[in-house]
């Protein structure tokens, strides 16, 4: 295997630009996720201004703002951020599954990668773990996998 050519992304931001898209509801948690989101792309070589904040109303509405943003071709990854929290209806089977189907399908049509960092939790408690304390900040876990995958296609483009 060491003669085979391999293809991998680094970790390096470059001259990357990053939207980081963010629902606003559930933001006690989503901000968590967007300042662990900011950490890790600084943490890796990105400035201030190869990062733009973009805000949806919910984790619904996202797949239709990620689709602006990466028909503009501005960006070289979107990293979504949202929590869905289970209640006692099936609202939060209908808003996840068209969350995570709708950002997957945007990627897949825009060849844009898009990070996904969208909670889907049971509780109010799982969600706090997730951003910021037990479980690391799945925000910051997202920022690092659209770097990857960002320098990831650029040198499959290349």
């Amino acid at each position: 295997m060491d003669n085979i050519k391999t293809i991998e992304g680094d970790l390096q931001c470059r001259e990357l630009r990053f939207a980081i898209l963010a629902a606003r509801f559930n933001d006690f948690i989503v901000e968590q996720l967007i300042r662990g989101a900011v950490d890790a792309l600084r943490r890796h070589g990105a400035g201030d201004k190869q990062i733009e904040i973009v805000r949806a109303p919910g984790a619904f509405d996202m797949p239709v703002v990620a689709r602006k943003l990466a028909q503009s071709r501005k960006y070289d990854a979107i990293v979504a951020l949202g929590a869905v929290i289970k209640g006692a209806t099936a609202h939060f089977d209908y808003v996840a599954g068209q969350c995570a189907s709708g950002l997957a399908r945007v990627s897949q049509d825009t060849g844009v990668p898009i990070a996904f960092g969208v909670l889907t939790t049971d509780t109010i408690e799982q969600a706090i773990e997730r951003a910021g304390t037990k479980a690391g900040n799945k925000g910051a876990d997202a920022a690092v996998t659209a770097i990857e995958l960002a320098n990831l296609l650029r040198r499959i483009e290349s």
